[in-house]
C-alpha cells in the first residue's frame, strides 16, 4: 500500500526541499546585494527593513509556488526559481535607481519606504507567478 503513495511523497518532498533551499539562497543573495544587512536591521527593530525584505521574500515565493504548480519537472522548477530570484533582485536595483535615497530611508526606518519597496516586490512577484501559467 505504501508503494502507491511513495512516488507522490518523493515528488512533494523534492519540491519542498528545493523550494526552501532556493528561498534560503535567494534571501542570502538579496541581503548581499543590498547595501545594508536586513537581518541586523530587523533585529534592531527596523520595521521598514522587515517590510521591504518580507515583500521580496513573498514575491519570490509566489513565483516559486506558481512554478511548482505549473512545472512537471524539478529541473524546470529550479530554473524558473532562479529566474524569479534574479527578477526580484533586478526589481530592487531598479527601485533604488529610480527612487533616490531609498536605501538610506529603509536604513533609517522610514516605514513608508519599506511598504513601497515591499509592495513593489510583491506586485512583481505576482506578475512573475502569473507569467508561469
Amino acid at each position: 500500500m505504501l508503494a502507491i503513495y511513495l512516488p507522490p511523497l518523493i515528488g512533494y518532498f523534492s519540491y519542498l526541499a528545493s523550494g526552501i533551499a532556493m528561498l534560503i539562497v535567494f534571501a542570502m543573495l538579496y541581503i548581499k546585494f543590498t547595501p545594508y544587512d536586513e537581518i541586523q536591521l530587523i533585529r534592531e527593530g527596523n520595521v521598514a527593513a522587515a517590510l521591504s525584505f518580507g515583500g521580496a521574500l513573498l514575491g519570490f515565493s509566489f513565483a516559486l509556488a506558481s512554478s511548482a504548480l505549473h512545472q512537471n519537472m524539478l529541473s524546470f522548477f529550479l530554473i524558473w526559481g532562479a529566474l524569479a530570484g534574479l527578477v526580484q533582485i533586478l526589481v530592487y536595483a531598479f527601485l533604488v535607481k529610480c527612487l533616490k535615497g531609498m536605501a538610506p530611508q529603509i536604513m533609517n526606518n522610514n516605514v513608508a519606504a519599506g511598504i513601497l519597496a515591499g509592495s513593489i516586490s510583491l506586485a512583481v512577484g505576482l506578475i512573475s507567478a502569473g507569467c508561469l501559467s
